[in-house]
């Protein structure tokens, strides 16, 4: 009965993968605080992207995590038609087409030896502007690697029309921006930093939300619109439904969270000390995450729930 009636139901299609692929290995790199997700060489890469294919999952999100050597003030590494990232969108889609949406992140923090999202200045502070550029420059390597959706992450004002505009100039016009419409100033993107490789000293309240605010998610969302976003996101998901909810309601493009890093280790580790059910909880926590209003959810989770919902 009460499946018969639940108002909310999870599928497969509602999920997409974020993976991390790394230069330089010949083996898959274990991440310490995500148990079961990995630095993928290229050729794991290609065959977790096969997997989520036959699962159902809708989508990857692919993040580069480029050789330490290779990081410099500007990001070098990001914009390089051979770089990590582009390569990893080269091999999936020679691998699976276009039976997964491949999308990239767009941002330096992985490819800066000073770990932040953009170019600083003589102050050490992010250069809104001179960062913009280097966006610009992402985008059409990325799309020129064969992205189907771009996602600059790194709240930038103004980034989601300048790279709009970058990938029109080059005959783009249908790779699709995924903003980062409300990405806030987490404590849960600790794992993430470790996956990444980061070089972060500090943090980046200075570009991303306060966690107490939510009316400027709400002014992000109209500016994100009308430069052009075709979809919009919410992250992190759990600790934000209020958000995404509020969100929900004023949106009518397809609407992302992202269950990040800390919310999947917090349930695994959980789960390993015995003090909570691990599938029940995953279900759980990605239940409520659609039921407040997103559409697409990007959890490291995605591939295994795809096929349990398959059965």
């Amino acid at each position: 009965m009460r499946r018969m009636v639940a108002e909310t139901r999870l599928h497969p299609a509602d999920l997409i993968l974020p993976a991390f692929v790394r230069e330089g290995v010949s083996e898959p790199v274990p991440i310490g605080a995500m148990p079961g997700v990995v630095q993928h060489t290229r050729d794991t890469l290609r065959k977790a992207a096969v997997e989520a294919v036959e699962a159902g999952v809708s989508g990857i999100m692919l993040f580069g995590v480029p050789e330490d050597a290779k990081k410099d003030a500007l990001g070098t590494a990001g914009t390089d038609p051979d770089g990590i990232l582009q390569v990893a969108i080269r091999d999936v889609r020679a691998e699976v087409g276009d039976d997964l949406v491949i999308m990239s992140d767009l941002c330096l923090d992985e490819y800066t030896d000073h770990g932040h999202c953009g170019v600083l200045d003589q102050e050490g502070r992010v250069d809104n502007d001179a960062t913009l550029e280097r966006y610009a420059e992402m985008a059409q390597v990325q799309a020129d690697a064969g992205v189907h959706v771009v996602g600059p992450s790194g709240m930038m004002d103004g980034q989601v029309g300048v790279v709009r505009d970058a990938l029109d100039t080059i005959g783009k016009e249908d790779v699709a921006i995924l903003a980062y419409t409300a990405k806030y100033a987490s404590a849960f993107y600790g794992p993430f930093r470790e996956a990444v490789g980061s070089s972060l000293k500090g943090d980046r309240k200075t570009y991303q939300q306060d966690a107490a605010n939510l009316r400027e998610s709400l002014r992000e969302l109209a500016l994100d619109l009308e430069e052009g976003a075709d979809m919009v996101m919410v992250k992190p998901a759990g600790p934000y439904l209020d958000v995404l909810a509020k969100v929900a309601e004023r949106v009518d493009v397809p609407l992302a969270a992202y269950q990040i890093s800390g919310e999947y280790a917090m349930i695994e580790a959980a789960a390993e000390k015995g003090w909570i059910e691990r599938d029940k909880a995953i279900l759980e926590s990605l239940t409520g995450i659609k039921r407040a209003g997103a559409q697409m959810i990007l959890t490291y989770w995605a591939t295994e729930v795809a096929q349990r919902l398959r059965g």
